[in-house]
């Protein structure tokens, strides 16, 4: 059954590669939507990238619209005015608490003060977003992955200040537009992904920077062990699947050994210092020259693509009943 809501127009703030990527998923799931941007002079870069997402949705088989109708339903703007009436805006920036609220203060004096805002922060605290807004209320988290046109994550946060209600209207909208979204019902730094990542990450350094393994190494056993599994099942899933007591076993032998550093990685300060950006400036972690670097991107989004249908063929109820 289609979702009343999914007509609805929706605005963006901010176009840059995540913006483009929002607003590409919008449209491929019916809505108008009008992106607030600070510098018209980029309109056209970022319509030119929007459309070539859409082309791509279209040569995957998950767009049954022509690109060339759907483009025409995005209106770039400087003008926040122009958001006037839209139920539901959607702001893409910088991690910046500073501008983030700057952009909430612009878009208070021409929304309704039932209009939800959300914000694509992967870190920030909700709750620290919505202070001193006129509605915090109507402010939620709303964490995307990338690219956020092809991947079926999303994640819901509720600030201190967030109305439920607002809440699972964004979770029913998310459904809509092909996702499957989580709702974090109390708000915390990083919310699930970043939390459960990062804390990933530090072991990883750990074991780099101190000799146990390579770069190479911890890639290739988290590829071929975690990599296996994790789409298919989640971490929970996974124990009920493999033997639960084994768990607890391991965890009161491993637990007190973890890396438990409040410091960031030498190396990746280093890294950065030297100007590395990944595959964006052919500098990172591996060695890439740019016709390398660019296809390791290109395998990365077919990839993307390849691992969504794999999910959803093995998909089930997210929840089975209680006994």
């Amino acid at each position: 059954m289609k979702n009343p809501q999914q007509n609805i127009p929706i605005g963006t703030v901010g176009l840059g590669l995540m913006g483009s990527s929002i607003a590409t998923c919008l449209l491929a799931a019916g809505h108008s939507v009008t992106s607030l941007v600070k510098d018209i002079q980029q309109a056209d870069e970022a319509r030119t990238r929007i459309r070539g997402y859409l082309e791509q949705l279209q040569a995957e088989g998950l767009l049954t619209t022509a690109p060339e109708a759907l483009i025409q339903r995005i209106q770039i703007t400087d003008e926040v005015a122009d958001l006037r009436g839209h139920e539901v805006v959607i702001e893409s920036i910088i991690e910046s608490v500073a501008e983030k609220k700057e952009v909430y203060r612009r878009l208070e004096t021409v929304l309704s003060p039932t209009a939800i805002i959300g914000s694509n922060t992967s870190a920030i605290p909700v709750s620290v977003l919505q202070s001193g807004l006129q509605h915090p209320e109507r402010v939620l988290g709303l964490h995307w992955a990338e690219p956020a046109h092809i991947t079926r994550f999303m994640e819901v946060i509720c600030g201190d200040a967030t109305d439920p209600a607002y809440a699972h209207r964004l979770v029913s909208l998310a459904e809509s537009w092909g996702k499957e979204p989580s709702l974090l019902r109390k708000d915390i730094r990083g919310f699930i992904t970043n939390r459960i990542m990062y804390a990933m990450l530090r072991e990883a350094f750990y074991l780099v920077e101190n000799g146990y393994a390579t770069v190479e190494d911890v890639d290739r056993s988290l590829r071929n062990d975690l990599g296996y599994w994790i789409t298919f099942a989640g971490p929970f899933r996974f124990m009920d699947l493999t033997g639960i007591p084994a768990y607890l076993t391991v965890m009161n032998d491993l637990f007190p050994d973890l890396s438990n550093t409040p410091n960031t990685p030498r190396m990746m300060e280093e890294l950065v210092a030297a100007g590395a950006k990944g595959v964006q400036n052919a500098h990172g972690f591996y060695p890439y020259t740019p016709e390398t670097a660019h296809a390791w991107e290109e395998k990365f989004i077919a990839f993307s693509y390849d691992i969504r249908k794999l999910a959803q063929k093995y998909s089930l109820p997210p929840t089975d009943p209680a006994p």
